[in-house]
Formats: structure tokens, sequence, C-alpha cells
């Protein structure tokens, strides 16, 4: 059973790091998309991460034996695979069609649906301030997006409504391959397993990728593009640290703070490059809304009636 440091300062120092790294991560993406394909954008941070997750478990000896992938491992490996290869690309086409802190929001639905899973697949249950949390995300869900009622009712198949819809897939894929990982890890490594669906990914997006197109892009795309790429590797090195240091459970409601850098980074774009991205309209409600989605994300991860040892990704991709 893994025991944490005690290092409480160091986990919070590389937890506020990763929650800044993913914050961004929508803006710079949104930033891409303007040259490149989603499929594409997605190809090269797949590609890249699974370089260097290659060349460090090479140096480490960690190579997984792809022999154990029979059976249900199997299975559940094609499960974590297609999951979170339809996780990142779904994530893109939502970014691409409404605001960077639409994406943040939405997409912290995304451990909301694997809790749920987990009642109906591991037989888990929620004490009730594990349900007064839930209860808290689903609210300010609401009252974020309550500038925006008009537009989605009014118009299913627009922009913003699709983009939405998208975002909801995303969540949804990805808490399958969070559930699917948390049963590998019993036979992989957390590594092991980002590995083999770095790699795999790569390979099934070929077909409707354009490595070609980054000919094309300027400075600010190429550096926007190396961001993205570095992103996952770097954010998610943080990460794996802070939970040698810090309990997954506090860890975990660090995280839940990341829709907030992603609001601020957005009126601070919007105020020093006012024609590079459209900024999420909002108001107190929509404040208001922001704030309970944190808080309902963090309570429900902390009033767990244990501290689980074993946190999965964030589903920021």
């Amino acid at each position: 059973m893994h025991t944490v440091s005690g290092r409480w300062q160091l986990g919070l120092a590389l937890s506020l790091t990763t929650v800044f790294l993913w914050g961004l991560l929508p803006i710079a993406l949104k930033g891409v998309l303007l040259q490149m394909d989603a499929v594409t954008v997605t190809w090269y941070r797949f590609a890249v991460a699974a370089i260097f997750v290659f060349i460090y478990m090479a140096v480490r000896k960690r190579i997984p034996n792809f022999r154990d992938l029979k059976g249900l491992i199997g299975i559940l490996m094609l499960i974590a695979i297609f999951g979170l290869c339809a996780n990142y690309v779904f994530y893109l086409f939502g970014v691409e069609k409404i605001t960077p802190s639409s994406a943040q929001v939405m997409i912290q639905t995304a451990p909301m649906f694997m809790l749920l899973g987990g009642l109906v697949v591991f037989k888990e249950s929620f004490n009730k301030w594990q349900w007064l949390g839930f209860s808290s995300f689903v609210v300010g869900l609401v009252l974020f997006f309550n500038m925006r009622f008009a537009e989605i009712l009014s118009n299913l198949d627009g922009a913003y409504t699709v983009g939405l819809f998208w975002m909801l897939l995303a969540a949804i894929t990805w808490a399958a391959y969070a559930l699917a990982q948390k049963q590998l890890l019993n036979t992989f490594t957390s590594n092991q397993i980002m590995f083999i669906i770095y790699i795999t990914s790569t390979i099934i997006l070929v077909p409707w990728s354009e490595p070609s197109q980054v000919v094309s892009l300027n400075a600010i795309g190429w550096a926007l593009l190396t961001f993205c790429c570095l992103n996952t590797i770097v954010a998610y090195g943080a990460f794996a640290e802070a939970l040698a240091h810090w309990e997954a459970s506090r860890v975990s409601a660090i995280l839940a703070l990341t829709p907030l850098v992603t609001i601020m980074s957005m009126k601070v774009v919007a105020y020093f490059f006012p024609d590079y991205l459209p900024d999420e309209p909002m108001n107190a409600l929509s404040i208001v809304g922001s704030i309970m989605v944190v808080l309902g994300s963090a309570t429900t991860a902390v009033a767990g009636k244990k501290k689980s040892k074993i946190i999965k990704k964030s589903p920021s991709p």
C-alpha cells in the first residue's frame, strides 16, 4: 500500500502546477485549432507523449509486457484505449465550438460520471456529504450556463449546443477510460497503461490526421502546439509526483480549481488580446455557478468514506 511522504507543502505546490497547466490547456488548444484540425492536433499530442513515456520507461526498464493483454485484461485495455482516444478527440471537437471557460466547466462532469459509474460497476456508495457535493455541482452547472439557455434551447443544432454535446461525450468516454484503468492498475503501472494508450491511439488516428499541417503553422501556432504536446507530460508528471507527497483526496480537491484558472486566464487574454478568442459572457449567477461547480467537485472528492490511494488522471486532455 502506497504511503505519502507527508511533505504536504510540496504536494500542494505540485498540485497547483498541474491546475495551472491544465487550466491554460483549452486556451492554447483553441488557438491551435485556428490553424490545424482537431484530429491532427490530437495525433501530435499522442505521438509526442508516446515518445517521452517510452524513453522514460526504457531508462527505468519498465516496458509493459504486451503478452499480458489477453482475456478480460485485453478487453479492459481496449475500453481504456478507445475511451481516452475518443475523449481527446471529442474534447477538441467541443473546444472548437465553445469557449475555453465553458469547455473546462463542462468537462468537470467527467469525474462525476466516473463516480456514478463506480456506484454501478463497483457497487460503491456515496455518503451524505458526497451527495451534497454532487447536488452543488449540478446546480452550479445550471447556474454557470444561465446566460446561454435561450441559445441552447432555441437552436439545438447550433454551434454552442453541438459543442456542449461533444464535451458531454468527452466526459462520458473519459469516465469509461477511468473505470477501466482502475482495474488495469492491478496488472500494469499507470505509466505502462498510458504508454499503451498513447502508442495505440497514435496508430489509430493516422488515417484521419494530416501531420503535414505543421508546415503551414506560424510562430504562434508552433508555440501553442508545442505547449499542448508538452502540457500533458509535464502536468501529469507534477500530478503523479504530488500523489507521492499528499493524500489523493486532497490532490483531487485542488484539481477541482482548474475551471477557475481557465475562467480567470480567459479574462486576462480577453483584456490584453481582445481579438484572439471570444470570452464567455458571465453574470453574477455564472460566477456563483462556477464556484459551486468547484466546491461540489472538491466536496465529492474529499468527503469519501475512504481516502483513495490512487487517483485518476484529470479530464483535461
